[in-house]
């Protein structure tokens, strides 16, 4: 059998690293190059086990599934339709497998495999993630590797960035505690064999939009399509952290669920502009716990300064093992929640106006909201929402674990909105309050 790759698939194929990620644009071989490398692996290796992964079987069949039918030999190899699964004569197996809900990975919960290959892997969320690498395990003395494949954009564009692309440039190895990472770019013109058969390819990739033709011709991952807050710029609105003045209101908001405790604190000066100056941003608390992890993060006394803490209305709902509501129990613990409207999309415009720069007394364009860099899930999850498929006044619910930090700042901003936004004159043909009471008085007869 006479394999031909790429030296960018040559590259991806002899990573040793944990975790390594490999493409970036269309056309850069992706795909092949999992193919080729699962199939020298299970050769390889025998009685060995390997996953490759899309978030549906419709997906695998019309894409590497058909590809691995031309590619594999039966000669040493039988797919077994049935189970989608590669059957080896040295024991090895490929598997394909789907996981299309996070609830999904519990499918492979008792799984055991030497690779797991994600197609695609910004089509997943950071929770399938990190779940089914856990199932990279065995005791057979195997290389153990997850190797994944993409374009930019998904779902799961942000985290992926934040993993492989963020830590470090591309073909460096990035070690942490949870092990080694590497970033192998490949984009059409690494791909020789496609320009050479298929040479007007990259020219019909022109032909898409300006953000498509960043993550698919360019492999760009700065990409902003679809973000909900594309206000919020990270060179205006992160700032380093300084003392805050001893006459600035200071106010929380908190967003409190099992699955995450998501609390900010602010400081409002006299010209009303905020920092959010502190966060806690903790999973799996019991009430009693949330409320005491809150207390243990502030300073003492701190909490007799605070003008108010707002919450959303759900925590006054009775629970129903307690009889009590999450409000309740907060207060008897000593924080006093003051409970706010809720309303998604106006709450979501404040946020909005508050990440706005706007012109100050002074002459300064700065926006009223700024952070302080130390809010590191805030600042993650800001740029990384979406709008909503069906309602874009609103942000995507999925993946939830965004939602959490930006949720509490809408409950800050809904409860001390900006004061309306004064009528343009009517230089701006628009009429101004003086202007509007005249014509109403002209009308009236006055």
């Amino acid at each position: 059998m006479e394999i031909k790759i790429t030296q960018k698939q040559k590259q991806f194929l002899q990573a040793t690293e944990q975790e390594v990620l490999f493409g970036g644009a269309a056309g850069g071989g992706k795909s092949y190059g999992q193919l080729i490398d699962a199939l020298l692996f299970a050769v390889k290796y025998q009685k060995s086990k390997q996953l490759i992964l899309r978030r549906t079987y419709p997906e695998l069949e019309k894409s590497i599934i058909r590809t691995s039918l031309e590619l594999y030999p039966r000669e040493i190899a039988t797919y077994q339709s049935t189970g989608h699964i590669w059957k080896f004569q040295n024991g090895s197996v490929i598997e394909f497998g789907n996981c299309d809900t996070e609830q999904d990975v519990y499918k492979y919960q008792s799984a055991e495999y030497d690779i797991i290959r994600f197609d695609e892997l910004t089509h997943f969320t950071k929770e399938m993630y990190t779940y089914l690498i856990s199932r990279v395990r065995g005791t057979n003395g195997y290389p153990k590797q997850v190797k994944s494949s993409t374009n930019p954009g998904g779902v799961g564009h942000h985290w992926v960035k934040e993993r492989f692309i963020d830590p470090m440039p591309p073909l460096t190895v990035y070690n942490s505690s949870a092990g080694s990472r590497i970033f192998i770019p490949s984009k059409v013109n690494d791909n020789v064999f496609l320009m050479k058969n298929d040479p007007e390819y990259s020219k019909r990739l022109k032909n898409l939009s300006k953000q498509d033709q960043k993550a698919l011709l360019y492999g760009d991952w700065n990409l902003d399509e679809g973000a909900y807050f594309d206000e919020f710029k990270p060179e205006v609105h992160v700032i380093k952290p300084h003392k805050l003045n001893d006459s600035d209101r200071l106010y929380m908001s908190l967003d409190y669920g099992l699955d995450m405790l998501a609390c900010y604190w602010y400081s409002v000066d006299t010209q009303g502009y905020v920092t959010v100056y502190r966060e806690l941003y903790q999973p799996n608390l019991i009430i009693d716990d949330a409320a005491k992890a809150i207390k243990r993060a502030m300073k003492q006394h701190e909490l007799e300064r605070i003008t108010s803490i707002f919450a959303p209305k759900d925590l006054w709902n009775r629970r129903q093992e307690t009889g009590k509501s999450v409000m309740q129990r907060f207060a008897e613990l000593g924080i006093y929640l003051e409970r706010v409207s809720n309303g998604r999309e106006a709450g979501w415009y404040e946020v909005k106006r508050y990440l706005r720069p706007q012109g100050d007394v002074f002459g300064n364009n700065r926006p009223k909201l700024q952070i302080f860099n130390t809010c590191r899930n805030l600042i993650r999850t800001l740029p990384a929402v979406r709008h909503d498929d069906k309602n874009p006044n609103d942000i995507a619910n999925t993946p939830h674990e965004l939602t959490h930090a930006p949720d509490a700042l809408r409950y800050f901003c809904d409860g001390l909105p900006l004061p309306a936004e004064p009528l343009l004159d009517n230089k701006t043909n628009m009429l101004s309050f003086d202007d509007e009471m005249e014509e109403f008085n002209d009308f009236n007869g006055f």
